[in-house]
C-alpha cells in the first residue's frame, strides 16, 4: 500500500483563479503526470488544509471533485487513495488525431466515439434560437448610448429589470416592481453582494445537502453555515427554530440535489419564523421553468406578506450559461438603503449583454425559447425514466423526478466510487452528489446525480443502456 505523499503547490492567494481551482489543477496533472502514483494515500482534509494554510472546505472541495471524476478512491477507515490513470478520462479531453484508442476509452464490443456525459448544470444549445440573438446584440449595438457603451446603471438596465419584473409575475406569481431588482454575473455574486452589503446575520442556515458553491461563498464571507436536516417535505423548521440563524437560504420549488418540493404548511412556518425573528429567506429559484408533473408551482416570494423573501434567479438553465446574467430581488423595505450602498459598486454584468437580452425579452423570444425547452426537457426527462426503468430496473430508486434538469439514482447496496468507475470505462461520465453535503460522509455512497439537459434522447438511452451494462453485467 503506498505512503502518505507530500503534495506541495503553489498557491496564490491574490490570484483572481479560486484557491479550490488551483489546486484541483495541479492535483490532477500530478495524478495524471505519475508523480502521484497509483495507490498513494491523500493526506487528510486536515492536514492538507493546515500544510498549506487554507481551509478545510476548500481541501473538500477538491477531494470531493477528484472523487466525482475518478482519480481517486475512498477505502473505509483507511483513507483516499489515487486510481491508475489510464483507467479514466481526462474531463473535458477529447482523442489526440491521430493517437490510438485506450481500451478504455471503448465499450467492449464496439468504439465510443464520444463521451457520454450526464454532467449537471450543461444545458441544450443546439435548439438555442442563435438568428434571433444575433438580431438583439446588433440592435443592442446600434443603441449609441451610454447603456450600451458607458458603464450602465450600477442596478441593472431598466428595461431589462422591467421584463423581469412582468416575467416573475406571470410565470411565478410574484408581484414586484423594478426598482426591487439587481442584477448579477451568477448567483454566487448574488449571495457574495448580499452578505457585504446586507445586514445578514452572522450564522446563515441551509439546507442539508445544499448546494455547495452557494455554501463556499457563505463560509468565504465570515458566515457560520448552518446545515439544517431535510424532511419530507423540506428543510426541518423546528430544528431551524432551535439554531441561531436569522438568516437561511433555501430551494424551495425543487430542493438542490434531492429535488424535494416544499409543502404549503412548511412555508408558512418559515415564513413565520422569519416574521418572529426578524429574519430573512434567500429563496434560490434556479430552474423553476422546468416542471414535468403536476401544476407549476409558485414562488414562496409569492406568499411573502411579510416582506422577509430574498428571492434569487438565473439566466443559467433558461437562457444561457455563458451570458452570466442573474438576478435577486429585494424586500422594499431593503431595496432603497442596497441601492444608496451599491453606489460605490461598478455593474458586474455587460451594459450591451444587459440592452440585448431586454430586447430578447421585449420582443417575446425568451418567453418562446422557454417554452420550447421546456417541451425539450420534459422529453428527455421521459426519456430518462424509461431508460433507467428498462435498463435499471428496480435495482436502483429513482430521486427527485418531478422537475429540473437532474435526478439523483441510489443504486442499492453499491459505492460511487466503484459506479464511476465502471462507467468511466464504458465512455459514461455520472458523478457523486457529496460535495452537497456538508459533511460528504453523511452522503449514501450509493447516490449518483445524473443531469440529462444537454443530452439528445438517443445519447441519453444509449448512456443507460451502458450503464446497465457495466454495473449489472451478469444480469443483462
Amino acid at each position: 500500500m503506498g505512503q502518505v505523499i507530500s503534495i506541495t503547490p503553489e498557491i496564490d492567494k491574490t490570484s483572481r483563479v479560486p484557491v479550490y481551482q488551483q489546486l484541483f489543477t495541479y492535483m490532477k496533472k500530478q495524478i495524471e503526470s505519475g508523480v502521484i502514483s497509483e495507490n498513494d494515500r491523500l493526506p487528510s482534509i486536515r492536514q492538507l488544509a493546515a500544510y498549506l494554510l487554507i481551509s478545510k472546505n476548500t481541501v473538500e472541495m477538491v477531494y470531493q471533485q477528484l472523487l466525482a471524476e475518478g482519480y481517486i478512491h475512498s477505502k473505509p477507515r483507511s483513507g483516499l487513495f489515487v486510481l491508475p490513470v489510464e483507467r479514466l478520462p481526462v474531463p473535458g479531453h477529447t482523442a489526440v488525431a491521430g493517437a490510438p484508442p485506450t481500451r478504455e476509452a471503448q465499450a467492449p464490443d464496439k468504439c465510443t466515439e464520444a463521451w457520454i456525459d450526464f454532467e449537471y448544470g450543461d444545458v441544450e444549445l443546439a435548439h438555442f434560437p442563435v438568428k434571433q440573438w444575433k438580431r438583439c446584440l446588433m440592435d443592442a449595438l446600434d443603441d449609441l448610448t451610454n447603456d450600451v457603451y458607458g458603464y450602465g446603471d450600477r442596478q441593472g438596465h431598466a428595461g431589462l429589470r422591467t421584463e423581469i419584473a412582468s416575467y416573475l409575475y406571470q410565470s411565478r406569481g410574484v408581484l414586484c416592481g423594478p426598482e426591487q431588482i439587481f442584477l448579477s454575473a451568477g448567483t454566487q455574486q448574488s449571495i457574495s453582494l448580499l452578505c457585504q452589503l446586507l445586514p445578514l446575520s452572522p450564522q446563515v442556515a441551509m439546507e442539508e445537502p445544499g448546494y455547495h458553491g452557494v455554501r463556499v461563498v457563505l463560509a468565504n464571507h465570515g458566515r457560520e453555515v448552518m446545515p439544517i436536516p431535510l424532511e419530507h417535505d423540506g428543510v426541518s423548521v423546528d430544528l431551524l427554530q432551535a439554531s441561531k440563524a436569522r438568516t437561511i437560504y433555501v430551494t424551495p420549488s425543487h430542493q438542490f440535489p434531492i429535488g424535494t418540493v416544499m409543502s404549503v404548511q412548511k412555508r408558512v412556518q418559515l415564513l413565520q419564523w422569519a416574521a418572529n425573528n426578524d429574519g430573512y429567506i434567500l429563496e434560490d429559484d434556479y430552474d423553476s421553468e422546468f416542471r414535468y408533473q403536476g401544476q407549476p408551482i409558485p414562488a414562496l416570494k409569492a406568499m411573502d406578506t411579510g416582506d422577509r423573501v430574498i428571492y434569487l434567479g438565473t439566466f443559467s438553465k433558461s437562457f444561457l450559461p455563458g451570458a452570466r446574467l442573474s438576478y435577486f430581488l429585494l424586500p422594499q423595505s431593503l431595496a432603497h438603503s442596497f441601492r444608496t450602498v451599491m453606489q460605490a459598486y461598478s455593474g458586474s454584468v455587460s451594459p450591451t449583454l444587459q440592452v440585448a437580452v431586454y430586447h430578447f425579452m421585449e420582443k417575446g423570444y425568451f418567453e418562446g425559447h422557454v417554452r420550447k425547452m421546456r417541451r425539450l426537457y420534459q422529453l428527455r426527462h421521459k426519456t430518462l425514466i424509461r431508460a433507467i426503468q428498462e435498463h435499471l430496473g428496480n435495482r436502483v430508486d429513482i430521486i427527485g423526478q418531478k422537475s429540473g434538469i437532474h435526478l439523483l439514482l441510489n443504486v442499492y447496496n453499491r459505492s460511487s466510487a466503484e459506479l464511476i468507475e465502471l462507467a468511466a470505462r464504458q465512455g459514461v461520465k455520472v458523478y457523486t452528489p457529496k460535495i452537497h453535503w456538508m459533511d460528504p460522509e453523511a452522503c449514501p455512497d450509493s447516490y449518483i446525480l445524473l443531469g440529462f439537459a444537454s443530452l439528445s434522447e438517443e445519447m441519453i438511452r444509449e448512456g443507460i443502456l451502458r450503464l446497465g451494462a457495466s454495473w449489472f453485467p451478469a444480469q443483462g
